[in-house]
C-alpha cells in the first residue's frame, strides 16, 4: 500500500495535468479497492512495479458494480486497517496531499480540463475523511478552510461549487471546531452571498439551501455512545475497544481532540440562527422547516 500511495503522491506533487490525472486516479483505485468487494478476492499485494501498480490502480475502478462493504465488513478488513493506521501520520495522509493537488490547481486558473481536475480531486477528499475521519482535523487551520471558501467564489462553475459544498459538510460535520473556523473567515458570508446572487445556477442554490438547513442543526462534536443495553445492534466497529477505529467513528473524545476530530465550543440552533441572520433575512423560516421536517433526521430544540 505504501508503494502505491508513494507513486500517487508523486503524481499529485506535479504540476503537470495528465501526472496529477494519474494521481488522482491511483488514489481512486486504492480507496475503491478499500470500500468494494473484491469479485476474485486475491491478495493486492504492495510490493509490485511501477506498471503491476499503476495496473492494479486501474483495475481497482471497476467498470461492472461491485459490492459495498458495510461499516462492520471495513471494520474487519485487513487493508483498512492498514490504510487507516497510515493516515495518522503526516508522510502517507491523502487528504493532507489533496488540499495540497487542490491549492496548485486552483493557482493555475480556470479551464475545462482543470475543472474536472478539481472535481475529482474534490470527490476523493470527501471520500478520505469519511474512510478516516480525523483528517477532518485539517481544517482546523485557516489556510486549508480558506481553500474551499475560494472555490465558493462565482468566478468557478457550478459543477465545482456543488462539490466543495459537499465536501464542506462533511469537513463541518461533528466537528464544531471546523464550523468555528468556517464562521471566522466569514464563511456565512461567503455562503449567502453566493446563495442571494443572480448568476448562482439554480442546482447550487438548492445545494446551498441544502448546507444551511445543516448549518443550523444543533451541534455533536462526536457520535453519542449508544447505552449498554443496546450495544448488540451496533456494528462491530463502534465496538472494538481499545482502538483507534473506535476513536474515530464511536465518540471517543479524548481521542479525537488528540487528532483534531472533535472538541471546541459548540452552538445550539438558536445560536446559529442568530449568526445567519447577520446575512440572511429568512432564517426564522428555514428554522420552522428543520422543526416540522426534520430533513436530517434530528431534533432541534
Amino acid at each position: 500500500m505504501e508503494n502505491l500511495l508513494s507513486l500517487a503522491f508523486d503524481n499529485l506533487s506535479s504540476y503537470d495535468g495528465p501526472k496529477i490525472r494519474k494521481g488522482l486516479r491511483q488514489v481512486e483505485g486504492l480507496l475503491a479497492q478499500i470500500c468494494l468487494s473484491s469479485p476474485s478476492g486475491g491478495d493486492d499485494g504492495g510490493n509490485g512495479s511501477e506498471d503491476d501498480e499503476d495496473a492494479a490502480a486501474a483495475d481497482a475502478a471497476p467498470s461492472t458494480p461491485a459490492a459495498r462493504k458495510n461499516l462492520g465488513q471495513l471494520a474487519q478488513d485487513p487493508a483498512f486497517c492498514e490504510f487507516f493506521k497510515l493516515q495518522e501520520g503526516f508522510e502517507w495522509n491523502v487528504g493532507l496531499r489533496l488540499i495540497s493537488t487542490l491549492d496548485r490547481l486552483m493557482a493555475k486558473g480556470s479551464d475545462g480540463q482543470n475543472d474536472l481536475l478539481i472535481l475529482s480531486a474534490l470527490d476523493l477528499l470527501h471520500g478520505a475523511m469519511l474512510l478516516h475521519p480525523p483528517t477532518k482535523g485539517l481544517f482546523q487551520r485557516e489556510q486549508n478552510m480558506n481553500l474551499l471558501l475560494d472555490l465558493l467564489e462565482p468566478f468557478n462553475c457550478p459543477a465545482i461549487q456543488s462539490a466543495t459544498l459537499l465536501t464542506l459538510v462533511v469537513a463541518l460535520i461533528q466537528v464544531p471546531a471546523n464550523t468555528r473556523v468556517f464562521e471566522g473567515l466569514d464563511g456565512l458570508l461567503t455562503v449567502t452571498s453566493l446563495f442571494k446572487s443572480r448568476s448562482t445556477s439554480r442546482e447550487v442554490k438548492l445545494k446551498l439551501v441544502e448546507f444551511l438547513y445543516f448549518y443550523l442543526m444543533p451541534e455533536t462534536p462526536s457520535i453519542p455512545r449508544a447505552a449498554a443495553d443496546r450495544r448488540d445492534s451496533l456494528p462491530d466497529m463502534l465496538q472494538r475497544s481499545p482502538s483507534k477505529l473506535v476513536g474515530a467513528f464511536a465518540g471517543d473524545e479524548a481521542a479525537a481532540r488528540r487528532r483534531g476530530g472533535g472538541g471546541g465550543v459548540t452552538l445550539a440552533t438558536a445560536e446559529k440562527q442568530q449568526l445567519l441572520g447577520r446575512y440572511l433575512s429568512n432564517v426564522d423560516d428555514l428554522v420552522r422547516d428543520l422543526r416540522t421536517c426534520a430533513p436530517f433526521g434530528g431534533v432541534v430544540a
